[in-house]
């Protein structure tokens, strides 16, 4: 075992707990400690034993890996460009963030001017968020047309054909959120929906 977990676990709960509001009474009292216990903790000078770990993970609600990890930093930039886009045809896709979430992809779509893009259907229970940012979405969907504009929302089954064009002159900007069904990982080597 690293030499740094004891500082690990100490910033990770003391962080924890402070994002919760909590004082160190409150959460020693939650996870059935003394209060010593839980502030010889956080000062890093612990050697907890695995019961106590499993009492401090189940008060923060969090896994005991969470507990131990290297601290994430409070807030890191992603500068423009840093994070992967992919084309289809002309259509420039690009995902929105850095680290996947299990059972959903958001992506930014680019279409230039006339530009059309196939969308392959996911698994029966999916549902797609798409919303228009700037310029005009054509969403066939089924047969079914709707025309978003800057602002406008459709939310379909993504289980059904469905189809994006820009019928417009200028750029138009939009963003799709899959939610997969339950149970499904439906990923593109890239992190995100299988697209045409």
């Amino acid at each position: 075992m690293s030499d740094k977990v004891p500082s690990h676990l100490a910033h990770n709960v003391k962080q924890l707990r402070t994002a919760r509001g909590l004082t160190q009474a409150q959460v020693a009292r939650a996870s059935g400690l003394p209060r010593p216990t839980w502030a010889n903790i956080e000062s890093g000078a612990a050697n907890p034993t695995l019961s106590v770990l499993l009492k401090v993970a189940s008060a923060l609600q969090v896994p005991i890996e969470e507990l131990i990890a290297p601290p994430r930093a409070a807030c890191k930039l992603y500068e423009a460009g840093s994070i992967p886009e992919r084309r289809r045809g002309e259509v420039v896709l690009r995902g929105l963030l850095p680290d996947a979430i299990p059972g959903m992809s958001i992506e930014r779509m680019e279409l230039p001017p006339r530009a059309r893009m196939a969308g392959i259907p996911h698994m029966p229970g999916t549902r797609e968020y798409l919303t228009c940012e700037a310029g005009q979405i054509l969403l066939v969907v089924s047969g079914e047309r709707w025309t978003l504009g800057p602002g406008d929302l459709v939310v379909f089954r993504g289980d059904q054909s469905h189809s994006y064009h820009n019928p417009g002159g200028r750029t138009a900007v939009g963003y799709s959120t899959v939610l997969f069904a339950p149970g499904v990982i439906e990923r593109a080597s890239s992190g995100g929906p299988s697209w045409k």
